[in-house]
């Protein structure tokens, strides 16, 4: 079984080379300074080990090699957390200090537990040098959590800074962030990008109070780049210049023109300065009523960045408010609270705010365009909800491709058909006898499915029934393929998840269509039994319909082309005890994995490694069979080495899950003899 491993030299050459990475890294200067410091002279200790190991030339035993391959491990984990910490934002790594800190100490404590089983007598190095090891080991054991008095006291500082930004001298501002690199207008902007960055990756998983703390810090380094670089020579503009805010108090008589508005002080949808600046989930600032409006009116992304939000809830920026406020009143502003008719109307006012100023008449010509257009919308769908319910064949047939094409475009076309009552009807026609009004009703209330409010009405409406109908017997593969998507839109809402998973004929039916259908069919029917197993309870009603054989046969399926959708769907019900026992049982999969490491796509690698972690997982039979693959060691490397950051810590866990195997095993072999 040993052919599996990395040969010996070559895992001797990557250990030298990946300490010459870390120690190349050089210590963190800003936060972890002693942590990062400590953790090199102990790289630099075992570089030491290496080069000895590598310069004898001695044959290694298997135990050595497993053990040189967990500090690989290790060292590579060490490195890539310095490297995160260095790209991280100065500010966020101060305010995770406690949290980096202790990453640092597993990262110590899992030194240990390698050098625990390493054995020294049997790699022929020099006394002096296995001294040294001996007394590392000895020091690592010992290690606790390691907070710097220094990162500490930052910390603090930081905290007093943001409760107090306006109160404090420019000076001893400048002076703080200077000690943490920050000394141009270049290193506040970058700075503030990084936060930014950091945002966009904790928007979906950091929680509001993440978000906001990060929002905090945005606005922090703001004031204090505009505080501390500010242009003392701009000039003075009278009340005559084009910008100046007149009827609404914006600005004073006195004032600044408002082109001099800082950005960020700008709702990105009105482009007009924030009165009441509100974070949402995407971690961007709106000012509320224009925010308000566009969540109301059916749109459920963020309009800045496109992210889909996770909730619509609305939390005060009260950083923000308060710089804004600073500013107005260093520059001689009157900031008024936003009134009704502004807030009701700034979701409408698209256009016409490149400068921050709009004409009244072009308003009220833009609101009264966009409310003849809502109602044209809605006498519309009422007209054709009336040929729904009285026209004959024909006319419903033409009503229901109206409405098709109706609610395939805007957010408030679905909502005012749905409205209109059309989803009933609309149900009632699934059962037509017409093949063209079948697919036009399914398809519709597909479209219609896509407003997350008629989410819940088609299911009220008793549509499941009719929807599976076309599903498993629908007069054409284009209807069953739209209520295989119609299932999947639907079942994106977790009371439908429960709701759909009650229904036995829907899985039948998906199932029923990955056998049958056309590509695009049974990538629908994918989708739909990935979303409905992501509820826990419909897992095992999935496995018991026979998905995981035909999964399997489908992952090598070119004409299918649904490789990535099956191995997602085999790694989300290998988290149930009868999706894994299948799993492991099936045929050439470790060998069909294997490869789809080697040449799959990156989403398709990660699901690859997910699939083979659950299998090996108590799975002896499983960790055999991987390590016998003469393939499977390298692609687990190379990912190790150069895949996505999930690859990466999935194949580094499957590597120690193997290496812990094969000493169990070599273990019982050395028992036995």
């Amino acid at each position: 079984m040993a052919t599996g491993l990395l040969p010996a030299a070559s895992l001797v050459e990557a250990l030298i080379q990946i300490c010459k990475e870390v120690v190349a890294e050089d210590k963190l200067l800003c936060s972890q300074t002693r942590n990062s410091a400590s953790m090199i002279q102990r790289i630099k200790l075992l570089s030491s080990l290496f080069e000895e190991i590598r310069d004898s030339n001695n044959p290694l035993h298997p135990s050595s090699i497993l053990c040189l391959t967990e500090l690989f491990s290790t060292i590579r984990r060490v490195r890539l957390l310095m490297q995160a910490c260095k790209g991280r934002a100065v500010l966020w790594n101060l305010l995770q200090a406690e949290t980096v800190a202790r990453e640092f100490h597993l990262l110590v404590r899992d030194l240990g537990n390698a050098l625990d089983v390493l054995p020294l007598s049997l790699l022929g190095v020099p006394p002096d040098v296995r001294e040294q090891v001996e007394l590392l080991h000895r020091q690592v054991k010992r290690a606790s959590v390691l907070i710097d008095v220094r990162d500490s006291g930052r910390r603090e500082r930081l905290f007093q800074l943001m409760g107090n930004k306006a109160g404090t001298e420019s000076k001893i501002i400048e002076a703080f962030f200077g000690e943490l690199g920050l000394r141009n207008a270049g290193d506040y902007r970058e700075e503030i990008c990084r936060l930014e960055t950091e945002i966009q990756k904790q928007a979906g998983t950091g929680g509001l109070v993440v978000v906001s703390n990060l929002n905090n810090l945005i606005s922090l380094v703001e004031y204090s780049k505009s505080l501390i670089f500010r242009d003392d020579n701009i000039s003075e503009v009278t009340g005559e210049l084009n910008g100046q805010w007149k009827q609404d108090g914006a600005l004073a008589s006195g004032g600044s023109m408002a082109s001099h508005i800082p950005d960020e002080f700008r709702c990105p949808i009105t482009l007009d300065m924030m009165r009441d600046p509100v974070i949402i989930s995407s971690g961007h600032s709106y000012d509320r009523g224009a925010i308000a409006e566009w969540i109301n009116s059916g749109h459920h992304s963020c309009p800045k960045s496109g992210r889909k939000l996770i909730h619509t809830a609305l939390i005060p920026n009260f950083a923000l408010r308060s710089l804004i406020s600073q500013w107005c009143q260093d520059n001689n502003v009157l900031l008024t609270a936003p009134d009704a008719a502004s807030s009701s109307s700034c979701g409408l006012l698209e256009e016409g705010f490149g400068n921050g100023v709009s004409s009244v008449n072009e308003a009220v010509d833009h609101i009264s365009a966009t409310k003849s257009a809502f109602d044209a919308v809605k006498l519309t769908a009422d007209f054709l909800v009336g040929k729904l319910a009285t026209g004959s064949t024909e006319i419903r047939r033409q009503a229901a491709f109206e409405l098709r094409l109706l609610a395939k475009t805007g957010m408030v076309n679905r909502r005012i058909i749905a409205e209109a009552g059309a989803i009933p009807f609309l149900v009632t026609l699934l059962g037509a006898h017409d093949q063209r009004t079948q697919e036009n009703a399914v398809t519709t209330l597909l479209n219609l499915s896509i407003f997350d409010n008629n989410k819940l009405l088609i299911m009220e409406a008793g549509a499941i029934d009719g929807i599976v109908e076309v599903l498993q017997k629908g007069k054409s593969m284009e209807a069953r393929e739209n209520a295989a998507a119609t299932i999947t839109s639907l079942s994106m809402i977790d009371k439908c998840k429960i709701t759909i998973g009650t229904h036995s004929a829907v899985i039948q039916g998906l199932v029923e269509l990955l056998r049958e259908g056309t590509s695009p069919a049974k990538r629908d029917a994918a989708m739909a039994l990935f979303n409905l197993g992501l509820y826990n309870a419909n897992k095992a009603k999935v496995v018991a319909a026979g998905v995981i054989s035909l999964f399997v046969e489908l992952l090598v399926d070119d004409k299918a082309g649904i490789t990535d959708e099956a191995l997602a769907v085999l790694a989300l019900l290998s988290g149930c005890p009868e999706g894994l026992r299948e799993i492991r049982e099936s045929k050439n999969l470790v060998t069909i994995l294997v490869d789809l490491i080697r040449f799959g796509s990156p989403k398709g690698k990660e699901n690859s490694l997910s699939l083979l972690l659950g299998m090996c997982r108590n799975g002896e039979e499983v960790a055999k069979q991987l390590l016998l693959n003469p393939q499977s060691i390298p692609s687990l490397w190379t990912q190790v080495s150069t895949g996505s950051l999930k690859a990466r810590r999935k194949a580094d866990a499957l590597l120690r899950l193997l290496n812990r195997h094969f000493t169990q095993s070599q273990s019982s072999s050395t028992t036995e003899h």
